[in-house]
């Protein structure tokens, strides 16, 4: 008999998760939007932000997790470091970067650059702090509009 019921929305899906992955598509992530910022290039910003969206939508089909898979693993430069953890989170943090990205774009192509050049630095910025400091600002906010309760869980993807 359990004497401490658990609320189902309170659950999360826990799954394997290689965190070595999600450490290479963050320096990819900031390294590519760095160098769109200083190169002045909006398309690249664009790019990435359409990147991001098709590895959220299919994590399978994401770019990264490709390059990691095919060349990173099999080359050594990186070993797995697979923990038990909830893949939703971090789909939602790209989906945010993402969402940023695509927004930027948006205003580096219309006019207000200041904005896009803004949006893609703050991406940048929040995918160094994820690398260096281990602190998922967009994993931080799912957590809260969770616990919130103005998202549910969701299903296991990977």
């Amino acid at each position: 008999m359990d004497f401490y019921p658990v609320r189902p929305e309170v659950v999360a899906v826990i799954s394997k998760v290689d965190h070595n992955a999600i450490k290479f598509n963050q320096v990819n992530i900031a390294v590519i939007s760095t160098a769109a910022l200083f190169a002045n290039l909006p398309h690249v910003a664009g790019l990435l932000g359409l990147i991001l969206a098709v590895a959220t939508a299919r994590p399978d089909w994401g770019l990264f997790r490709i390059l990691y898979q095919r060349v990173v693993l099999p080359l050594r430069w990186l070993r797995p470091h697979v923990l038990d953890d909830d893949p939703a989170p971090h789909r939602f943090s790209q989906g945010v970067g993402a969402t940023f990205l695509g927004l930027a774009w948006i205003a580096l192509v219309s006019g207000a650059v200041v904005l896009g050049w803004v949006l893609v630095a703050l991406v940048a910025v929040l995918a160094m702090v994820n690398v260096v400091f281990d602190f998922c600002a967009g994993c931080f906010v799912y957590y809260q509009l969770r616990r919130f309760g103005l998202i549910g869980r969701t299903a296991p993807q990977e």
